[in-house]
């Protein structure tokens, strides 16, 4: 938890030296009351006092209590103030850098557990700093001076204020100890509910095509029921804690009027009196110093959970990214648009297992290289070393001469169009989606946009929806078909105008005649670019100026659609699987 609060600003800082003003302002005040009490109880017991004493002293009460209650009010104002900051600034800080993480860190933490670390953790901190502000700086005063306020007013009062205290201190002890280690099995377990309600969202068509419904809610039942169980344990056990903590003030009390009782029957007349008022002194001293730990409850409430949130928080933020950025603004001086592999292997992190192994081919500036092969063979994996979605195990990939390593992500990203294998739209418009990003040139006009969509061949459906190129687009792209999602992504690959086009498995979803048109604008439009292109269909890629096909991870074959057949079985059994003999040579 103390790790979080490096993030704290100067001025935040300030804010707190503030409060920590006025709380001790807060306390003197508290801590004047009961001696006031104390000289109107003499007042009153007083022969011939006069009423005006007491209206002085009832008044300087009034103003104590007053001056206490605009004191909290401040500390109130400026702990909610630095809370509400803080939990903004963490929220800005997870998410940049949850954004430079490479895929390795995001499947380590899960998409699931990070949407938690963003939101519930971040709330569970911001509970306890605007708590814990006030109540853990409050306490410790509060208590000391309370106990040098009653000190020497009553050795038996003094027993009975520190077996009391103990009894309080034993309670909490042994609670955190069975109930801290659930604090974290909880947070897990929200993380466990986040995966399955968002993979049940995220699924919803084939829950309904294979009436899985019930499955499904069985799932949820069980990981709901499970944190249900885990926070019934934690909430008991945090639940005895205030009312015993309440039964040991109102002992307290009890204990110092029944052994003031004895002592003040046992005194002097002349004793009586001071004995009487030093009685009720002690008893409102007393209850301010028991008064911090039943703050402190409350505090002891939420640490576990919090303190769990906040080493969930901190090891996002000290995660270092596989993925670190080079130096490299340009590629260099004469290449352009030059893809080069070298010897490059592949695996995992973790895994055993080589997913790529020695790869070596070049796709030269306004070449098209293809990729196919079987499920599994590494066609995806191979491309997404090329814009650093991973970093190559064994070997080196560079573009335009220079090793994918040594450049800035943001330059060599600039230099990319990409297409993914899954295609992601965002809630916004067309143009939106199709001008998304920076690859640093100015926004894109409102003609470039309409090209690169008629270059992707959805003129067609995009001028038929409703306010055309301005028209919304739902997160996740649900209010168009697959097909038209695949082309708005493909036009947005074509907006940024880059050196070299990656399109992974891109026109799947695309019949085969919008498929071959789409592909011979882009060849006429794009000439001079470079294209990357992963498929399955044999009729996507026939054209390509050089075919590389895999088999496990290795290249077994690499040239032309004429030569690969003569050449490559394994082609030859892809492209006869898909294609007649006369449609092969044709």
């Amino acid at each position: 938890m103390f790790k979080l609060l490096k993030h704290l600003k100067k001025g935040e800082w300030i804010q707190v030296l503030a409060s920590i003003v006025f709380i001790v302002a807060q306390v003197w005040l508290d801590l004047k009351l009961p001696d006031y009490m104390s000289e109107i109880t003499k007042i009153i017991q007083t022969p011939g006092s006069e009423l005006s004493a007491m209206w002085s002293a009832g008044g300087k009460m009034m103003l104590c209590a007053i001056g206490s209650l605009v004191s909290a009010v401040v500390v109130g104002f400026f702990v909610e103030r630095i809370a509400a900051a803080f939990s903004q600034r963490l929220r800005s800080l997870l998410f940049s850098k949850v954004d430079s993480f490479s895929m390795e860190e995001i499947s380590r933490f899960s998409t699931d557990s990070l949407i938690t670390r963003s939101t519930n953790d971040i709330t569970q901190v911001q509970m306890l700093v605007a708590m814990g502000l006030q109540t853990l700086i409050k306490a410790p005063i509060l208590v000391v001076w309370a106990i040098t306020k009653i000190s020497g007013k009553g050795f038996e009062w003094t027993v009975a204020t520190v077996v009391t205290l103990g009894i309080m201190v034993a309670v909490i002890v042994l609670i955190m100890i069975f109930v801290m280690p659930k604090f974290k099995k909880m947070q897990t377990l929200i993380d466990n509910l986040n995966r399955v309600t968002r993979e049940n969202l995220t699924g919803l068509r084939v829950v309904r095509a294979y009436n899985a419904e019930n499955y499904q809610e069985e799932k949820f039942e069980n990981a709901n029921e499970e944190l249900m169980a885990t926070q019934l344990y934690t909430y008991r056990g945090m639940a005895i804690m205030m009312p015993m903590m309440t039964a040991l003030m109102g002992g307290l009390s009890l204990a110092i009027y029944w052994i003031g009782a004895y002592i003040v029957n046992g005194a002097e007349a002349i004793e009586r009196l001071t004995l009487f008022s030093n009685m009720v002194v002690f008893s409102s001293y007393a209850m301010q110093v028991i008064m911090p730990f039943l703050m402190l409850v409350m505090i002891f409430i939420m640490m576990p959970r919090a303190s769990v949130s906040a080493k969930r928080i901190n090891e996002v933020l000290e995660t270092e990214p596989a993925i670190i950025d080079g130096y490299v603004e340009e590629g260099k001086e004469g290449i352009e648009g030059q893809i080069e592999f070298r010897n490059v292997s592949f695996k995992y992190p973790g895994a055993s297992d080589y997913v790529l192994e020695n790869i070596s081919f070049t796709a030269k500036k306004g070449e098209t290289v293809a990729f196919i092969g079987s499920t599994g063979s590494g066609k995806s994996t191979l491309i997404s070393l090329i814009p650093r979605f991973y970093d190559a195990t064994d070997g080196d990939v560079l573009v335009d001469g220079v090793s994918v390593k040594g450049y800035t992500q943001e330059a060599l990203h600039n230099k990319i169009g990409y297409v993914p294998q899954k295609v992601v739209m965002f809630r916004g418009t067309v143009s939106s989606n199709v001008s998304y990003g920076d690859n640093g040139k100015k926004k894109p006009a409102r003609e470039e946009i309409q090209s690169a969509v008629r270059i992707a061949q959805g003129s067609d459906f995009v001028e038929k929806m409703e306010n055309q190129y301005e028209a919304d687009i739902s997160q996740g792209g649900a209010n168009v078909s697959g097909g038209q999602k695949q082309r708005l992504a493909i036009a947005r690959a074509v907006c940024r105008k880059p050196e070299i086009y990656i399109f992974d498995d891109s026109f799947s979803a695309l019949d085969y005649k919008t498929d071959r048109i789409l592909r011979s604008t882009l060849k006429k439009e794009t000439a001079g670019v470079t294209s990357l292109i992963v498929a399955q269909r044999i009729g996507t890629i026939m054209d390509a100026d050089q075919i590389i096909v895999l088999d496990e991870g290795k290249v077994v074959g690499k040239g032309t659609h004429k030569e690969l057949l003569n050449t490559c079985d394994v082609y030859k059994e892809i492209a006869m699987s898909q294609l007649s003999e006369e449609e092969l040579v044709s």
